[in-house]
């Protein structure tokens, strides 16, 4: 399997407003970056769509290491939430429908075909690339 690195990060003016998302995608000397914008949505939806738009990127199935600063990301994979989600019927611990599961539905399809380890980054910190990301997602939110 090709290994590669994938930092993501998600931006919004205001929550909900509107947002953007960012990724880097690293393999051997290749570097990616992709980036995209909604005008109606929320911090963690662009923190999610990220790793989704990242993840669909690859061509075939790979090691991927993805950092994020996301704790609801990471947290969601490493602690394995969604195992709950699903048995409960995508109902959260509060018994409140999971929020954003069109995209959590996504991201689950796409770790069964790669090999994913979550990696948390601290935000806004001296991660060059989860710097970058940030930029990314910041420069695609819709302007009015």
């Amino acid at each position: 399997m090709k290994k590669v690195v994938i930092y993501t990060d998600g931006a919004c003016s205001g929550n909900p407003g509107p947002g953007g998302y960012g990724a880097v995608l690293l393999y051997g000397k290749h570097r990616k970056e992709i980036s995209g914008g909604e005008k109606a949505t929320t911090n963690q939806r662009m923190e999610l769509l990220a790793a989704v738009a990242a993840l669909e990127e690859l061509k075939e199935p790979c090691q991927v290491e993805l950092y994020s600063d996301s704790a609801y990301l990471v947290n969601a994979f490493n602690q394995r939430w969604y195992v709950k989600w699903q048995q409960n019927g995508w109902l959260n611990s509060k018994k409140e429908p999971v929020q954003n599961r069109d995209l959590w539905t996504k991201l689950l399809a796409l770790a069964e075909k790669h090999r994913i380890e979550w990696i948390k980054v601290k935000g806004h910190a001296d991660d060059e690339l989860n710097n970058r990301c940030d930029q990314l997602a910041r420069a695609a939110i819709p302007r009015p």
